[in-house]
């Protein structure tokens, strides 16, 4: 995907109240941005980073800038807007890069489905051709915790929609249904994942079961390129309960 409007580059002061960041812009001066991330983004926000932003250019906005990327101390980019997850990952399917999950038919978004009043981020449908042509429900996180030495983990906080999420899948699965969680990890000093037993044991006893049941976990890299104004999934990184 390619930031239109390119975006700008500031330094952050501080995030708070979940959805806002102070910054100094270029010229010395200071504005808030919007952040688009509702988790406790560990790691991903310190005094002084590089970040940058968006202008959606609309007045009637009480925040019309929003945060996009931070860089931290290691020069490491972190895609902080969660819902680019979605965005890079239906780009990938659309345009057959994620190997695992080619050769669809059709590609839809939001479907609703479950017991659960949920709704599948895509529902992937294939030619009726054998017994491994099911339906393909994929749902997608977004990973930003990175620990040191590039191991990833996910989640950064407990997530009991998460956990629905899985309980979905698994019952999906059940029915015959392929069913797929993938890992969108925007943060390019990772190079592994796995989850965040510590922080939410029962996402991850609910992951070791699900993986059990069938449900495929994939994990895909982000490359990351603020000042070319880019970001794309690229290479699938190992994951591991």
């Amino acid at each position: 995907m390619i930031f239109e409007p390119p975006l700008q580059k500031a330094r952050l002061i501080k995030r708070y109240k979940r959805f806002l960041a102070d910054v100094v812009l270029a010229d010395g001066s200071e504005t808030t941005l919007h952040c688009p991330n509702t988790g406790a983004m560990t790691r991903c926000q310190g005094e002084g980073w590089p970040v940058w932003y968006s202008d959606s250019g609309n007045p009637k906005r009480k925040y019309p800038c929003t945060w996009q990327i931070a860089q931290n101390e290691a020069g490491d980019f972190i895609g902080i807007n969660s819902a680019l997850a979605n965005t890079l990952v239906h780009e990938a399917l659309r345009e057959g890069r994620l190997a695992e999950l080619a050769g669809h038919t059709s590609l839809r978004s939001e479907v609703a489905y479950g017991d659960q009043n949920s709704r599948i981020d895509f529902l992937l449908s294939f030619a009726r051709t054998g017994e491994s042509d099911q339906d393909c429900y994929v749902e997608v996180k977004s990973l930003t915790f990175g620990l040191p030495g590039g191991l990833g983990v996910f989640p950064d906080a407990v997530t009991t929609r998460g956990q629905k999420h899985l309980e979905e899948l698994m019952a999906m699965r059940a029915q015959g249904a392929r069913a797929a969680l993938v890992f969108c990890v925007q943060h390019t000093g990772v190079n592994r994942v796995s989850v965040a037993r510590d922080i939410d044991a029962s996402y991850a006893q609910l992951l070791e079961q699900a993986v059990a049941a069938g449900v495929e976990v994939l994990a895909y890299g982000v490359d990351i390129a603020p000042e070319e104004q880019r970001m794309a999934l690229n290479q699938r990184l190992p994951f591991a309960l």
